[in-house]
């Protein structure tokens, strides 16, 4: 993490400064496949992530280990996408909704990181599956922006209640007046408030 922008998100809000240096240093590891990152999106949407990852790994192991192409995901059989892997029917609808728009190139995964935040947003959410939390999960967590603040991601609501000691979990026009101090850098604040949720108590 830039010790440049802790230090400025930490001078712009003491409260958020308190969060960080509770916290402390840590980093993240970025997925740079798009597509793997999209795939891996949806899978894990609405499992615990034991029991995500329990799948996610036997859906590498039966394309030998490596992160399947949008055309082996299309030609492999619905049946073998649920059992053994454990795909429920909606996933295997979702993966291979994405799969089929790279392949005709409705999506172009090539070209996003040319567009901005929101075009990104829109084009993804054009993929069953896929609503505006796993975009902007994919803006932060695989082309790197900066700038993301996810309204309705619960523990950041959580985070933001504690942090401010707000009575009742904030309202999405509620955390972008609060977050304005964090700009350009509300990604990184993201992930800080996100650590902070487990260990983290209400400053008065």
């Amino acid at each position: 993490m830039s010790t440049d922008i802790i230090n400025y998100l930490s001078a712009t809000d003491p409260l958020l400064a308190k969060v960080i240096t509770s916290v402390g240093e840590y980093s993240i590891k970025a997925r740079n496949d798009p597509f793997q990152s999209l795939v891996e999106s949806i899978i894990y949407q609405q499992l615990a992530g034991s029991a995500a990852s329990v799948i996610y790994e036997r859906f590498l192991k039966y394309y030998d280990g490596k992160a399947p192409l949008p055309q082996q995901i299309i030609s492999t059989p619905d049946n073998i996408l649920r059992s053994p892997i454990g795909l429920s029917n909606r996933k295997i609808e979702y993966i291979k909704d994405l799969s089929t728009k790279v392949v005709q190139k409705t999506l172009d995964l090539s070209r996003l990181r040319e567009l901005a935040d929101d075009e990104i947003v829109n084009q993804l959410v054009q993929v069953k599956g896929i609503g505006r939390w796993t975009a902007e999960m994919f803006l932060i967590f695989c082309l790197g922006r900066l700038d993301v603040l996810p309204v309705s991601d619960l523990g950041v609501r959580k985070a933001i209640m504690n942090i401010y000691s707000l009575a009742e979990l904030p309202k999405p026009s509620e955390m972008l007046t609060i977050s304005q101090p964090w700009k350009p850098y509300r990604s990184i604040a993201t992930l800080y408030l996100w650590k902070s949720v487990s260990k983290f108590k209400p400053m008065g």
